[in-house]
C-alpha cells in the first residue's frame, strides 16, 4: 500500500470505527480529519506531514513537550523491568517512590499556608496531606475523593452527610459521580435521571455575575451566598468540591483574589471537608505547583491527574490527610477497609513517567522560567481585549481563556449553533496552530516548556483567526 493509500486508509478508517469524545459525530464524518502521526516539544505532525503548534497542550496534559527524552528514558528503562502488576496485595517500585515525592511536594507547598494561617490552631480536618490513592484519570480522581469524603463521616459516627457542595459552571469529569457535582448543562443535563442531589453554589463569573454586581465592590457575594448554603445544610453536607481558581471546561473562569481563602474558612466553620479538584490546575499551570498554593489553602483531599505524567500516560492521585485515611482504619470484621479500586493502579509505567516528569520541573527550574511566558501572555490579553468582539479575557497563569460576543456594550452572546470559538480554531488550524474552544471561548494553554518565539506566534495566529472570524 502507498503512503498516500495509507493515509485515505485511516481516514476512513477513522470514519468508520471510531466514536470520538465530546463529538458531533454527523459532522466529523463530512470533515477531512486530522490524524496526528508524531510530535517533538511543542508540535504535533499529522499524516501528511504538516505540523501544528500544540495550542491546547493535547487537551491540557502535555507539561514539558511531545518526545521529551527523560520521559522517553524512564518509560523504556521501566518497560525493561516490569509494566504492570497490581496494587491490591501488592506494590510496586514506582508507585512508592511517586508517592513519596507527591506528598513531599504537596507538603512543601503547605508549610507558607500554615504559618500563615491565623486559625490554624482550631482547624480540625485540615492537616497535612499524607496519603495518596492511585486511579487512572481526572474524573475517577474525584469519584476516589467523592468516596472518601462519604465514607469518612460514616466512619466517624456522623450520619446524614450524604451529599455534597459544588459550582454552576463546574466541571470534575465524566463519570456519574463527577457529573453529579458538575455545573455545566449542556454536558450533563441529559444524564440528570441518574445523578445524585448535590446543591450548587453560584460560580465566581464575574464577567457573567449571577448577582448582576461587579468586583471587587459585590464583596464576594458568590462566597455569601456559598455561606448561606451550608449554614442551612452543613448538617447534611460532606463535602465542598472546588476547581482552585480556575473552572477550566466551563469556560477558564478565573475565580477573584480572596474566593478560594474564603472556601476553605467555610469549609472549616462548618465543619465539611474541601476536596480541591486541581486535575486541570496543577502542576504549574497556574505559575504554581498547586493553584491552593496562590491563596495559601490546604484542602482535605487533592485530586490530580492530566499533567502528571507529562501527557504521556494515564494516571491520577486522589491525596488525603492522616485525619481522613484513619478514619479508615478498623478490624477486618468491622468493614472499614476503602472499597474502591481499579485494574491500573499505581502502574509502573505512569509513575515511572510522572517521577521523571515531576524531575523535569526541578532540574530545568520550569516553574521559574515560566514567569516571563505568563507576561508576554498578559501582556497580549490586555491588547486584544480591545477588540469589538472581545467581550472578556481572563487567565491565571498559562491558563486563558478569550470569550468571544456578539455585542461588546450588553455581553450578548454568540448562538451555540454559531460555532463561533470552533470557527477560530478553524482558522488557526489552517494556519498551523491547533486549539480547542469551549464554546464562544477560546482557550489558550500550550505545554509550560513553550519558547517565547513560538508562544508569540502562537498568539498571533489566534489573534488573526479571530480578527478575520469575527
Amino acid at each position: 500500500m502507498g503512503i498516500q493509500d495509507e493515509t485515505r486508509h485511516l481516514e476512513e478508517a477513522d470514519k468508520k470505527y471510531i466514536w470520538h469524545p465530546f463529538t458531533q459525530m454527523k459532522e466529523w464524518v463530512d470533515e477531512k480529519p486530522v490524524v496526528i502521526s508524531e510530535g517533538r516539544d511543542c508540535f504535533i505532525k499529522d499524516i501528511y506531514g504538516r505540523w501544528y503548534m500544540d495550542g491546547v497542550s493535547s487537551i491540557w496534559v502535555n507539561i514539558h513537550g511531545h518526545r521529551k527524552k527523560e520521559i522517553d528514558d524512564a518509560i523504556k528503562e521501566q518497560i525493561d523491568k516490569i509494566s504492570h502488576s497490581t496494587m491490591l496485595g501488592l506494590s510496586n517500585v514506582p508507585a512508592i517512590k511517586l508517592a513519596e515525592k507527591l506528598i513531599k511536594i504537596v507538603q512543601k507547598s503547605e508549610v507558607r499556608s500554615q504559618k500563615l494561617d491565623k486559625n490554624a490552631e482550631r482547624r480540625t480536618l485540615n492537616a497535612k496531606l499524607t496519603k495518596v490513592f492511585y486511579s487512572d484519570n481526572g474524573s475517577t480522581s474525584v469519584e476516589v475523593a467523592l468516596k472518601m469524603a462519604f465514607q469518612y463521616w460514616i466512619h466517624k459516627g456522623i450520619g446524614g452527610k450524604n451529599t455534597f457542595l459544588s459550582l454552576r459552571n463546574a466541571y470534575h469529569g465524566d463519570t456519574l459521580g463527577a457529573v453529579s457535582v458538575g455545573g455545566v448543562e449542556t454536558f450533563h443535563k441529559a444524564f440528570s435521571p441518574l445523578l445524585f442531589k448535590a446543591y450548587s453554589a453560584p460560580s465566581p463569573y464575574c464577567y457573567r455575575c449571577e448577582a448582576g454586581l461587579s468586583c471587587p465592590g459585590c464583596k464576594l457575594a458568590c462566597l455569601e451566598r456559598m455561606e448561606d448554603m451550608l449554614r442551612e445544610n452543613s448538617s447534611g453536607i460532606a463535602a465542598v468540591i472546588i476547581e482552585p481558581l480556575v473552572q477550566a471546561a466551563g469556560g477558564m473562569i478565573v475565580s477573584p483574589t480572596g474566593y478560594l481563602k474564603g472556601v476553605r474558612d467555610l469549609c472549616t466553620k462548618y465543619n465539611v471537608l474541601m476536596i480541591a479538584d486541581e486535575v486541570a490546575t496543577g502542576f504549574g499551570r497556574t505559575g504554581r505547583m498547586f493553584a491552593c498554593g496562590h491563596e495559601d489553602v490546604a484542602p482535605d483531599i487533592m485530586c490530580l491527574s492530566k499533567g502528571i505524567t507529562g501527557g504521556y500516560l494515564p494516571l491520577a492521585a486522589t491525596i488525603a490527610t492522616d485525619e481522613i485515611f484513619n478514619a479508615f482504619l478498623g478490624e477486618f470484621r468491622e468493614l472499614k477497609t476503602f472499597f474502591h479500586g481499579h485494574s491500573y493502579t499505581g502502574n509502573p509505567l505512569a509513575c515511572a513517567a510522572a517521577l521523571a516528569c515531576l524531575d523535569i520541573f526541578e532540574k530545568e527550574e520550569t516553574l521559574k522560567k515560566l514567569q516571563p511566558k505568563i507576561q508576554i501572555l498578559e501582556s497580549w490579553l490586555n491588547e486584544i481585549s480591545g477588540l469589538p468582539h472581545v467581550g472578556d479575557v481572563r487567565n491565571k497563569g498559562l491558563m486563558a481563556g478569550v470569550e468571544l460576543v456578539k455585542g461588546k456594550q450588553k455581553k450578548e452572546p454568540y448562538a451555540w449553533e454559531e460555532k463561533i470559538g470552533w470557527k477560530v480554531a478553524y482558522h488557526a488550524r489552517e494556519n498551523g496552530v491547533f486549539i480547542r474552544p469551549l464554546g464562544n471561548v477560546v482557550v489558550i494553554m500550550p505545554p509550560l516548556s513553550i519558547s517565547h518565539e513560538n508562544l508569540l506566534q502562537l498568539l498571533k495566529v489566534i489573534k488573526d483567526a479571530i480578527i478575520a472570524v469575527t
